[in-house]
């Protein structure tokens, strides 16, 4: 049945149109909130996460996945050179693995020649590739992972500076140090972490500035920003808000956003879609859209300069063939299809509907009493108030502070699930305070009410 699927979707495997140009890598907006293009236009991040790409994909499956990807509207790739599931040992699709040997490291051309062609191939489709270099279990194992551990303070900065050397002319790339490791206390890993990260910025074009961050384990109430803040070679800050439906992690997203200097923040690994919830599916089943939009969307108002999704199945790149990992449901051809695979262009279109590089989050708009729970409304604005989005995660009923905006104005209401807007019915809105009841309410009915000047 497996080769089925996977021979049924690569027969009917189509050549799709390029949905967006890479101009060069991004860059971090004037602000230092955003990210932009080179020609200085907005790039709203909207990420997939495929850590398992480079290691388990034939050609045809990768072109696949990225022309795919491409038209639902992503535009980054979370992908990792040293793969998670047993990346040192077990061979890619092509019976390669990363070295021939390992001390000293002799790197095996074939494995990284399939890493570049990929990242050209996804340049072609107008995705860029956030790079983890390896994945953190290649550093120190914890309770899990394959291993071994092979990085350390003498081979930490080699390793960057080969690959970096390797990969700095790339356009459509971003490097992310990590790998769902935190540094432990009294140990030098951060300081392993600082050496890989040096290497690679070592190897930097000023023609050509590639972006890196971290990507960190769930460390609430802050991510990569606990550790590697102030660190020069940290661009912008990198959360993971984990597996949980139940977090408030609009919470860690404010953190980062008032930490000085300022720098760019986002949810790097959130809630995947079906995946078992907190990784209990037996007591707590598996997560929904609901859940899942509500993260993005909670995220994003609270000053994220974009989001990554991601899909259990897909990640993996689960097939019937290969043993799972923690109970994914489908094949990841067929989760590639997946409901808010297909709705986080909505989000994309709505942020960048308006002026994109002075919109600011806002709580004090919404002047409710409110709990840290799934009802939370949350809100974000111009700066110079010309326009306002109120996300309703459940519909529910609160008031709004509208006395800073213009006396005259225009809503409407958006649906995040289907990406429509249609007029605002009620009382029209004026500069005054004002009590919202969105269209419907409910788990699942969640709105987004945006005013703008007429």
């Amino acid at each position: 049945m497996d080769k089925f699927i996977i021979s049924f979707f690569l027969l009917i495997l189509i050549s799709y149109p390029s949905t967006g140009q890479v101009e060069g890598p991004i860059r971090i907006s004037d602000n230092q909130r955003y990210f932009q293009n080179p020609d200085g236009t907005p790039f709203f991040w909207m990420a997939d996460t495929a850590w398992e790409l480079f290691h388990r994909t034939t050609r045809e499956e990768a072109k696949y996945y990225l022309e795919t990807r491409a038209m639902q509207g992503f535009n980054v790739v979370q992908a990792v050179a040293l793969a998670e599931l047993d990346g040192l040992n077990t061979p890619n699709s092509y019976g390669n693995t990363p070295f021939l040997s390992l001390n000293p490291f002799e790197y095996n051309e074939k494995y990284w020649e399939y890493i570049d062609e990929i990242i050209d191939l996804a340049e072609e489709k107008g995705i860029h590739i956030a790079l983890l270099p390896t994945w953190g279990d290649k550093l120190f194992k914890n309770t899990w992972g394959e291993g071994p551990e092979i990085f350390n303070e003498k081979n930490a900065y080699q390793f960057g500076n080969w690959l970096g050397k390797r990969l700095a002319n790339k356009k459509n790339l971003i490097w992310v140090i990590g790998g769902d490791r935190n540094p432990r206390k009294d140990s030098n890993d951060k300081e392993i972490w600082n050496l890989m990260a040096k290497g690679i910025k070592d190897t930097a074009k000023p023609d050509n500035p590639i972006l890196m961050t971290f990507h960190p384990q769930p460390n609430w109430p802050a991510g990569s920003s606990t550790w590697f803040h102030e660190e020069r070679w940290l661009d912008f800050n990198m959360q993971q808000t984990g597996h949980c439906p139940n977090q408030p992690t609009f919470r860690i997203i404010e953190h980062d956003y008032q930490l000085l200097p300022l720098k760019p923040t986002l949810d790097g690994e959130p809630l995947y879609e079906e995946h078992p919830n907190c990784f209990n599916a037996k007591e707590l089943g598996y997560s929904n859209p609901d859940d899942i939009r509500r993260i993005m969307y909670w995220n994003v108002f609270a000053g994220a300069a974009g989001q990554t999704y991601g899909c259990h199945a897909v990640w993996q790149m689960f097939t019937l063939e290969r043993k799972p990992i923690n109970g994914p449901l489908k094949p990841w051809q067929v989760s590639l299809d997946l409901p808010m695979a297909n709705q986080v262009k909505h989000l994309k279109k709505l942020m960048l509907s308006q002026s994109y590089f002075t919109r600011i989050p806002d709580f004090s708009i919404v002047l409710d009493q409110q709990e840290d729970d799934e009802n939370f409304v949350i809100a974000t604005r111009d700066l110079n108030h010309t326009f306002l989005m109120v996300y309703f995660p459940t519909g529910k009923s609160v008031n709004l502070d509208l006395s800073s905006f213009s006396e005259i104005m225009q809503a409407k209401w958006f649906d995040p699930r289907t990406g429509v807007s249609f007029d605002y019915s009620g009382t029209p809105l004026r500069n005054e305070n004002k009590r919202i009841n969105p269209p419907s309410s409910g788990k699942g009915n969640d709105w987004v009410l945006v005013v703008s000047r007429q």
